[in-house]
């Protein structure tokens, strides 16, 4: 085995509060779980509602009277270019904790960790194509819209790209004038506390930014409490119908990235070559723990066994094991319950009678940790419960469809609407196909997340858009300025 990351993690003692290391109001801590070992790696504060209620006030006073908000969007961001640098000097630390503490192989890791340093470079120059102040005139009047800061956010993340996920909503959120209180999850909270490292080093004025780890009941402390004026939530569905209705109750601002059942269309006319291994790995990739993962294969239905016969070949060739082993494709998932969910959805596509054809368990060889083998299965019909719920593992199925027309139905027959490929020789087809599949983003020939433009779904998959400007904009409230005659 080749590996330089660690089998044990730094622990922490103390939260970020205020964007000052501080005591946590209980003495409760955090367990981290390696899921190649099953071995603690790690303890990290478990964050109270006392310590939300603290880090909620300072963020208020900080927004209230503080200077953060009154800064230029130029001088804020040369706060965020500092947070930026200091992601970058942490960056193998970073990629070592999450491989150790979540199982992302080391490619998994790095890529996730650059689209943090992305970020972060994106919302530093946010400023320099947006205008946050607009003249407008129009019959009888004229006046300014102005877009101030929306106030307070609470920032709610998942385990499976944390650091990433919480640059493309702290960062945009920053730039935009609001200050922010961050809640990871649980699972793999040690890359975050590094994150939180990084932004007390950058100098952010008191009260900008807290870190508090935690479960259910801080979220839902957070998310109901009177001072916060906005939730950004990246993470299930069904969580994420939970926090809307407890913003409903009050109002509050909401941005919600949930679940995704993407589908990957391949037309009549492209020889595989072209479209594998690339689809492939769109949806095993992170072991199938990426909520935009291309997990459903729609395919002419005279080539489903061409497409099964070499989809097949690749997932029995991919090296599973040791993420921390530099020849790991694929590791754990991040949990056990994690593991039972996906075997679970194993055993409930055998009993709908779809063909499985490779994968299906625990890979050979791998008796401790939270395995599962890349799992094929063939003859799915677009209603099953696999080809219609996010499993979130490495699990695809193929769906034979018998016109373009049938094939872009499938891929809109789903709650979700997250992301999505067309793979077509006929570059028109493509992208009058791609223009029909209602889904936040979709590629050509291809597939990858941009997290450096407009991502978001429709449907199911979520509410507003993260990246960019339009990343920027949900952080923003617009106000119109009338102005006398």
């Amino acid at each position: 085995m080749t590996s330089t990351v660690p089998t044990a993690l730094q622990s922490y003692d103390k939260l970020l509060i205020g964007g000052r290391w501080t005591d946590p109001a209980g003495d409760e801590v955090i367990e981290v779980v390696s899921p190649i070992t099953e071995e603690v790696l790690a303890t990290v504060p478990e964050a109270t509602t006392a310590d939300v209620d603290k880090a909620v006030a300072a963020a208020r006073k900080a927004f209230d009277e503080g200077p953060w908000p009154r800064l230029t969007a130029a001088e804020r961001a040369e706060y965020l270019t500092r947070v930026g640098a200091e992601v970058a000097k942490r960056f193998d630390s970073m990629a070592e904790a999450f491989t150790a503490e979540i199982g992302a192989p080391a490619a998994a890791s790095t890529a996730f960790h650059n689209n943090a340093i992305k970020m972060w470079g994106d919302a530093s120059t946010l400023h320099e194509r947006f205008d946050f102040e607009e003249e407008r005139e129009w019959e009888g009047g004229h006046g300014t819209v102005v877009r101030e800061p929306v106030g307070v956010v609470a920032t709610i993340i998942p385990w499976n790209g944390p650091v990433a996920t919480a640059s493309l909503k702290i960062g945009p959120a920053l730039a935009a004038g609001c200050t922010v209180v961050l809640k990871p999850a649980p699972e793999g909270p040690v890359s975050t506390m590094l994150l939180a490292e990084a932004l007390e080093a950058a100098g952010l004025p008191e009260g900008v930014v807290s870190v508090l780890p935690g479960g259910r009941e801080v979220g839902e402390h957070l998310v109901t409490h009177p001072s916060v004026d906005k939730v950004a939530f990246t993470g299930s569905t069904a969580a994420g119908r939970r926090i809307m209705s407890l913003c409903g109750d009050r109002i509050a601002r909401v941005t919600l990235e949930l679940g995704g059942k993407s589908a990957g269309i391949i037309a009549d006319d492209i020889a595989l070559d072209q479209v594998f291994p690339d689809l492939a790995f769109a949806g095993i990739g992170h072991s199938g723990q990426v909520c935009a993962a291309i997990t459903r294969v729609l395919v002419p239905r005279d080539r489903q066994d061409e497409v099964v016969e070499t989809m097949k070949t690749i997932f029995e060739s991919v090296s599973i094991g040791d993420p921390r082993d530099e020849s790991t494709v694929l590791g754990p998932l991040a949990a056990e319950r994690q593991r039972t969910r996906v075997l679970d959805y194993i055993e409930i596509g055998k009993a709908e009678g779809a063909r499985l054809v490779t994968g299906g368990g625990r890979p050979d060889g791998l008796e401790r940790g939270w395995y599962v083998q890349p799992t094929l299965f063939a003859d799915v019909t677009p209603d099953m419960r696999i080809a219609q719920e996010e499993i979130f593992g490495p699990v695809v199925v193929v769906i034979p469809f018998d016109s373009i027309d049938e094939a872009v139905d499938i891929a809109n027959g789903t709650d979700y609407g997250l992301s999505g490929a067309v793979y077509a020789r006929d570059a028109a087809l493509a992208e009058k196909v791609a223009r029909r599949v209602r889904t936040g983003q979709i590629s050509i020939n291809s597939w990858d997340m941009c997290v450096v433009q407009p991502f978001g779904g429709y449907k199911q998959s979520g509410l507003g858009r993260e990246g960019n400007v339009e990343g920027l904009s949900a952080y923003l409230e617009t106000k119109l300025i009338q102005k006398p005659a």
